[in-house]
């Protein structure tokens, strides 16, 4: 698999500041260290960052989106901005998946991956990122002893960034000025655009930084340097004080009080006391486990951007509900043409369909290994033979299991009157089937391994695949493989899980965190009938597997038995509240 290739945007307009800038161009160094091909978009006098000065080779000063070499090619775009607009975020999403970092944007929940860095303010919390950790940020290796004063007189810092143009720096340095004169303390300013080159590590030096909400106030915390914001608007102030920062308010009268208070003698110490609690809440008290280079050095590219269901694109536009669940290298989308729910991957799943997987993580899920199990998954077997003869009208003929396993299914095919072949990636499960069952098998990954496409006349008259379906990061192959491979008429079994069962229900997102990792689609009964038309098949069956009535509200306080427990039972089966279910479908036209 080739290495990604990864475009970094920050935010670098007038008025943005540098902080954006000088992150993307750390991030874009990382990325290159890990041995990925990273490039920065930064428009042309927008380099010269204190301490973070990119190469040259590896900016790119025109924009990608205009065509040409540097508009080819990309496997990620990261955008590093507070805020995309649905323009600017579809543009972007033309090139590549798009990764957004700290994205407050109205398209926010459109992005495949969102890491947020800083603390969200309240109006993202409905759409949670798949990771989020200040520890991620760049942070300084020099740190001191303790967030405390040694004892003598502190010194201070006031850096607002390489803009301030609300002057904060200014006043609130002004307001020191006085104090700094008698040795009440050290003063150090840094205006706008005369930055400490490597602020970051030279944060260590100080005994308390006054500066805005931002990247510098979580490196100073991560330093324990005492940290006393101002704030240039409103937004800013609201996220000061959802991360737990003392705030002197907001604008240049604001920041001019912090004279007042540092002429207190108990204010320091008790600032220091807030910052070291607000650096556990933030994990930056612990030297930080991974960095967003080597995070995002991880991800691969990303095989799928469409609907794996009907192919539909997924559109990058505000709207709700379109985004059902995010996790730590996972999000899944709800496709808003075909209503499938499928998975986008960082990377693929650690699961292989080895021995381990019918042993050791079947007993942990059901008590018993696959085989001490294959009488139950026999029977199991032939019931739903039975749903398949209802919808063949009593026929019987070739059968195809894909996803076999051990072939207790093709057993119970066997000794219902079907001529059954399985396939199966593991190949101790096919030489099982082969030697210990004396039944054909094929090893491989459906649909590249599969027997060929039958003449008229020999074709399968069945086609399986038992918790299966969901597993294919791409269906849209795999139904028109099996509609090939099936005669007209043919059945198309098949059983998955169900996002509307109860558990769904109860917390879809709870539902999804707990999916398999190489589950890529997620299903419902409702939405099979529309889905398989579009693949030349009809449903004529479907049956609602998996009552649970403890996973009910409340439904945790029932006992084995017992009146609640039975309603609570017949309930689920008459809503169709199970959360898997069997579908029967035939062919009804050839693709």
């Amino acid at each position: 698999m080739k290495s990604p290739r990864f475009l970094v945007v920050p935010a670098a307009e007038k008025g943005r500041g540098g902080g954006h800038l000088a992150r993307s161009a750390f991030l874009t160094r990382s990325l290159r260290a890990a041995g990925r091909e990273a490039f920065l978009f930064a428009p042309e006098g927008a380099l010269k960052i204190p301490g973070e000065n990119p190469d040259p080779s590896w900016v790119l000063p025109s924009d990608p989106r205009q065509g040409g070499a540097g508009g080819m090619g990309w496997d990620f775009i990261v955008l590093d901005r507070p805020q995309t607009s649905a323009e600017e975020a579809a543009s972007w999403s033309a090139l590549a998946p798009l990764i957004g970092i700290d994205e407050g944007g109205p398209c926010r929940n459109s992005f495949e991956f969102l890491v947020d860095l800083l603390p969200a303010p309240r109006k993202r919390r409905s759409d949670p990122p798949n990771t989020g950790d200040p520890s991620l940020l760049p942070l300084p290796l020099n740190r001191r002893p303790s967030f405390q004063n040694a004892g003598r007189p502190p010194r201070i810092l006031v850096s607002f960034g390489a803009e301030d143009a609300a002057a904060l720096g200014s006043s609130a340095a002004g307001a020191l000025e006085k104090a700094a004169r008698s040795g009440a303390l050290e003063l150090t300013f840094t205006a706008a655009g005369n930055l400490i080159p490597n602020l970051r590590e030279r944060l260590a030096d100080y005994d308390m930084l006054i500066t805005h909400f931002g990247l510098t106030a979580f490196e100073a915390l991560h330093a324990r340097v005492p940290v006393l914001l101002a704030s240039p608007a409103r937004y800013h102030e609201t996220l000061a004080r959802h991360g737990g920062f003392v705030s002197l308010g907001i604008g240049p009268a604001a920041a001019g009080r912090a004279a007042r208070l540092v002429s207190d003698p108990a204010f320091l110490p008790s600032l220091a006391g807030r910052c070291r609690k607000i650096a556990a809440r933030h994990n930056l008290e612990d030297p930080p486990r991974q960095s967003l280079g080597e995070l995002l050095a991880g991800f691969s590219p990303q095989a799928l951007r469409k609907c794996p269901g009907c192919g539909a694109p997924f559109p990058v536009s505000p709207g709700k509900g379109r985004t059902p669940g995010r996790f730590p290298g996972r999000t899944y989308r709800r496709c808003g043409n075909c209503g499938l729910l499928s998975q986008i991957r960082a990377s693929p799943p650690e699961v292989e369909y080895e021995t381990a997987y019918f042993f050791d993580s079947y007993k942990r899920q059901y008590g018993k290994t696959y085989l001490e199990d294959f009488p139950n998954l026999v029977k199991a077997g032939k019931k739903r033979l039975a749903g398949i003869r209802s919808v063949l009208r009593g026929k019987t003929g070739r059968l195809l299991d894909i996803g076999c396993a051990y072939g207790p299914f093709l057993s119970a095919a066997r000794q219902e009157g079907f001529e059954p072949l399985g396939i199966d990636p593991a190949p101790d499960a096919v030489r099982y089937v082969r030697e210990e069952l004396g039944l054909e098998a094929l090893s491989g990954f459906f649909p590249d391994c599969s027997p060929p496409v039958p003449p008229e006349g020999e074709s399968f008259r069945a086609v399986t695949l038992w918790y299966v379906i969901e597993h294919f990061e791409d269906l849209r192959p795999v139904l028109l493989k099996i509609n090939r491979l099936l005669e007209l008429r043919g059945a198309l079994a098949f059983s998955t899980p169900s996002f509307s069962g109860i558990s769904g229900r109860k917390s879809l997102r709870a539902f999804l965190e707990n999916s398999p990792q190489d589950h890529y689609t997620v299903w419902s009964p409702a939405l099979c009938r529309r889905l398989l038309a579009r693949h030349g098949f009809r449903v004529k069956k479907i049956r609602i597997r998996g009552h649970h009535p403890e996973r009910f509200p409340l439904g945790n306080r029932l006992g084995r038995g017992g009146l609640l427990r039975g309603l609570f039972l017949a309930a689920s089966r008459l809503f169709g509240l199970g959360d898997t279910f069997e579908c029967y479908a035939i062919k009804t036209r050839s693709l």
